[in-house]
């Protein structure tokens, strides 16, 4: 754990000017934590300069807020820069925060390294926006109904609607501490969990196409060409369609390969095993049992897939 708990608070309540990141292409969980603390500082401190940047939100649009700021690289002098939700800094939307005067990171994913020069890094929180609730509570800061809904999207997304074993007692009062404002939850699982009809039609295609290792580990494999005739984003393809390979029974770990111009993306998850230390090995990282890299082409895919086959031999 990295925590500058106390000098946290005080560089925010010290810079007028606060400029808020995540990472790109962002879940429910940047999305949340970002438009949270957004509002909760814009609430307690009316007098400072707050923004939030970065790619847009996509299918988290829906929630209030989540609109991004453009702002001119003059904004950053002087300025704070706080980063939420990622675990290196080539994940970070807009790198423009490295022309603040500080910089404060804000994240729950393994520690992999230091870039910026205060942190707040907690890898045992089911989510970040569950540990920006947690942060904003033992500050003594005020919530609004809005900043605390934005939350609960992250907390609930990045938990699996409280599934994931990372769910804890921590977890909990974080959400009995937003569930104090009054704010409409279902309004947030009919976003979260609803898909037009050509989506549903995606997803069933992905799951006809997945195969098995040799030693049970779930993949899918979308090249280039496959990506362009879908007619759907790389992130659609890679982080939306991983998880339908979660529900196999005998299955305790699956991955999800996308081509892109910039190489293979590969999203790792596992029931049981710790596979961020896959990850890392290829470049990537994340949390113990859902992990991202990419990697430069379909050779070092497969032997990435290889190590996740040999892991399965050792559990």
């Amino acid at each position: 754990m990295h925590y500058d708990f106390d000098k946290a608070i005080e560089v925010i309540k010290q810079y007028d000017t606060i400029i808020i990141h995540r990472h790109s292409s962002p879940d429910g969980d940047a999305i949340g934590s970002q438009v949270g603390l957004k509002k909760v500082l814009e609430a307690n401190f009316p007098e400072k300069k707050i923004y939030a940047v970065g790619d847009p939100a996509g299918r988290y649009s829906f929630v209030e807020g989540s609109a991004m700021d453009e702002i001119e690289d003059g904004v950053y002098q002087g300025a704070l820069a706080i980063l939420l939700d990622m675990g290196a800094a080539h994940l970070v939307s807009d790198n423009r925060y490295t022309l603040a005067e500080c910089t404060l990171r804000i994240d729950h994913h393994q520690y992999v390294e230091k870039f910026t020069e205060l942190e707040i890094v907690d890898s045992s929180r089911e989510s970040c926006a569950g540990l920006v609730a947690s942060l904003v509570r033992d500050w003594g800061l005020n919530l609004t109904a809005q900043a605390a809904k934005a939350l609960y999207t992250g907390m609930v997304t990045d938990s699996g609607r409280f599934r994931y074993d990372s769910t804890s007692s921590e977890t909990f009062k974080a959400a009995a501490y937003l569930f104090e404002q009054d704010f409409d939850a279902g309004d947030i699982y009919i976003n979260l969990y609803s898909d037009d009809l050509d989506m549903i039609r995606l997803r069933a295609s992905f799951v006809m196409r997945i195969e098995l290792s040799e030693h049970g580990v779930a993949y899918i494999y979308t090249t280039a060409d496959e990506v362009k005739a879908l007619g759907v984003s790389e992130f659609t393809v890679s982080r939306g369609m991983v998880n339908t390979m979660a529900e196999i029974k005998g299955v305790n770990t699956w991955v999800n390969f996308t081509e892109t111009d910039e190489g293979v993306l590969c999203e790792l998850r596992s029931k049981t095993q710790n596979i961020n230390q896959i990850a890392v090995k290829y470049g990537g990282g994340g949390h113990v049992k859902a992990s991202g890299a990419r990697v430069k082409d379909r050779e070092t895919a497969m032997a990435m897939l290889r190590d996740l086959d040999l892991m399965q031999i050792e559990e």
